[in-house]
């Protein structure tokens, strides 16, 4: 359940699973609107030679991926030994056209013969398995698969500048056919010129090949939202070759890492590349128009209701913070102005948001536990965005942009984090937990509420906003007194997870969560050297069996069943909650330690830097979504402390 490569450049954004095969397929927007979101629709690569075909994903291949540059062009390599053939492809986005391309070196390992490669494609246009078209275009020559407004060219050429050899259109999965795709296993495509309905195509390259000679093939993909559109991409990539436009795109990535190379130099070797990579995994899954989505995987649609392709105000946010911290202003300020857009009139975010700013899927009610009434969130999504806010002014003091943000967001999302409060404990009302499970109180939300408060309350002093500033002090000053009083559980030497105060009776929730310990040391709202926050380590270590000399993967909580696999354990571990343990340990100096952590991280990345959300604890195996960008981000954050003092983080 994994992508192991993602390519994109904010417009068109595409996932290749293990076997380097498009599994999915994003325009215009990264995150909305997978053309090829299901197992079924991954669009095939088969190879004829010797009287004998083989799909590359048919069990006989090995693979090897990577990004062996510092850019989003990556490097796949498939074996076949019983063929004696190897397949070479170096892929990408292109950076400024809505293009897939890829350069495919096909290497003989045995005595000259004739290799023919065969190129399939399957859309689901607009998640419509019906009214899809796909045409042979004998002026290009391309092949065309078009819906409504979305439009895909697809086309290929020699490295002597020939076109594609074969091709063939038809349809797919209804009316008894599976697909066009089996036309190509006798190595003789039908030359069949349009489909419509259900349709898929495949384009094949005969290749002459001397004994252990090699020859390359160029293929790409168009995209746009009109055929002419696509045509216009498909001529610019046709004249200028896949392997300009590879260049292009490798310069282009190393212009954007540069804010990050003054950070780099200074972090310790053996994790440069986990840096680099984690990053640019990152910025793959940001789209141009400010949303950030959580995972643009969708395996799990496979198996699940839905998946992580939405962009969370909190994920969004946490996501960013590294990129603030080295200086990036375009990625941050699109997002707020994001934000902007999307944020509720009295002043909140809601659950989660598509890429084009619409509401996203949610299971979260108006009516809650005891019959309470209120909005269905989790108040940690505005809160950390007002909290960012902050950070990205610090980093950037623009007088100007402070005022637009002032009181388009600053002022609305202050006023409401101080409205809703509960009157006589003087914590946050309700809500859900960032977890998304339980409706409460909890530590975790409260102490990013209040760091939220206090930067919009920076903010106003900036602005001269003195009533304001006075207004949220004060709330902000009566939150950390109750929190003092109300969120520490002595019986169990940790903070509550959280709590309810319902008309009939207070509940408390004690399960030992590591956000609480995260939210209480991260934010602020108890210090670092409390006894609050040394007990609660030692708890930590108890309950999740770990020690300083013997760091683990750590699950979110006690007894979490998330897609839990060992039901003897405690939950899988996550890599956020791991690299949390990371952070606290370099805020206190103790950096072995924090490193072992680190190194537990590392340690399990995919060879391409994808990290998961969990790990199986029985065999190390990805659990859930991969990437996850806020595992990615979590890694980036935790080797900028490693670098950077206490005081200047």
């Amino acid at each position: 359940m994994s992508r192991p490569i993602v390519l994109s450049n904010g417009d068109l954004h595409v996932g290749l699973n293990e076997c380097g095969l498009v599994n999915d397929f994003y325009y215009p927007y990264v995150g909305l609107e997978n053309h090829a979101a299901a197992s079924s629709l991954r669009h095939r690569i088969g190879v004829y030679v010797d009287n004998q075909f083989s799909w590359i994903d048919d069990g006989t291949w090995t693979f090897a991926q990577d990004y062996p540059h510092s850019s989003l062009v990556s490097h796949t390599r498939a074996h076949n030994n019983h063929l004696g053939i190897t397949l070479e492809f170096d892929d990408a986005v292109d950076a400024t056209h809505a293009a897939f391309l890829r350069s495919i070196h096909i290497v003989n390992q045995h005595d000259a013969r004739t290799v023919k490669l065969f190129m399939h494609q399957v859309f689901c246009i607009s998640n419509s398995n019906s009214g899809n078209t796909a045409q042979y275009l004998p002026g290009q020559p391309a092949l065309l698969h078009y819906m409504g407004h979305r439009a895909f060219v697809i086309s290929g050429k020699h490295s002597d500048d020939r076109p594609f050899d074969q091709f063939s259109v038809g349809i797919y999965g209804i009316e008894g056919k599976e697909g066009t795709y089996r036309d190509a296993e006798d190595g003789f495509l039908s030359g069949n010129g349009v489909e419509h309905g259900s349709v898929d195509s495949v384009i094949g390259f005969d290749v002459e090949l001397g004994p252990h000679d090699s020859k390359r093939v160029e293929y790409w993909i168009s995209a746009g939202t009109s055929t002419r559109e696509a045509l216009v991409v498909d001529n610019i990539i046709k004249e200028e070759g896949v392997s300009q436009r590879l260049l292009q795109t490798d310069v282009w990535w190393q212009q954007w890492l540069i804010p990050a190379e003054r950070c780099i130099r200074t972090i310790p070797k053996e994790y440069r590349t986990a840096f680099r990579k984690s990053l640019m995994i990152l910025k793959s899954q940001i789209d141009n128009r400010g949303a950030i989505m959580a995972s643009t995987d969708t395996t799990m649609l496979n198996y699940s209701r839905d998946a992580y392709a939405y962009c969370w105000p909190r994920d969004g946010a946490l996501i960013l913070w590294p990129l603030i911290r080295m200086g990036y202003i375009n990625e941050p300020k699109q997002f707020f102005d994001f934000i902007k857009r999307i944020l509720h009139s009295e002043g909140y975010l809601m659950h989660k948001y598509q890429a084009d700013g619409a509401l996203g899927t949610s299971w979260h009610p108006y009516i809650h536990t005891a019959d309470i009434i209120a909005p269905p969130i989790q108040e940690d999504e505005t809160a950390i965005v007002l909290f960012m806010l902050g950070q990205f002014f610090n980093m950037h003091e623009e007088q100007a942009l402070l005022h637009d943000y002032y009181l388009s967001l600053v002022q609305p999302m202050a006023n409401f984090l101080a409205d809703y409060i509960d009157n006589e404990t003087k914590l946050p009302k309700p809500s859900y937990d960032l977890w998304e499970e339980v409706f409460m109180t909890s530590t975790y939300t409260t102490a990013v509420t209040h760091a939220g408060l206090r930067s919009a309350i920076d903010l106003a002093e900036r602005m001269g906003a003195s009533q304001d500033a006075v207004r949220w002090q004060t709330v902000a000053d009566d939150m950390k007194r109750a929190a003092q009083d109300h969120l520490f559980n002595k019986e169990r030497g940790f903070f509550l997870k959280g709590v309810l105060k319902t008309e009939r009776e207070t509940i408390l929730y004690d399960k030992i969560d590591v956000s609480s310990f995260y939210g209480a040391f991260m934010f602020n709202l108890f210090d670092a050297q409390s006894e609050e926050i040394k007990t609660s380590l030692e708890t930590l270590k108890t309950t999740f069996d770990f020690s300083e000399e013997a760091p683990k993967g750590l699950p979110r909580y006690e007894h979490d069943q998330y897609n839990i696999a060992d039901p003897d354990s405690l939950g899988n571990p996550w890599f956020i909650t791991t690299l949390w343990l990371a952070q606290f340990y370099l805020e206190r100096n103790q950096t072995e330690v924090a490193r072992g952590f680190i190194d537990w991280t590392v340690d399990r990345m995919m060879p391409s830097g994808v990290l998961a959300e969990q790990i199986d604890p029985t065999n190390n195996s990805f659990v859930s979504v991969a990437p996850l960008a806020w595992s990615q981000a979590e890694l980036v954050n935790s080797l900028l402390d490693l670098v950077i003092e206490p005081a200047e983080r």
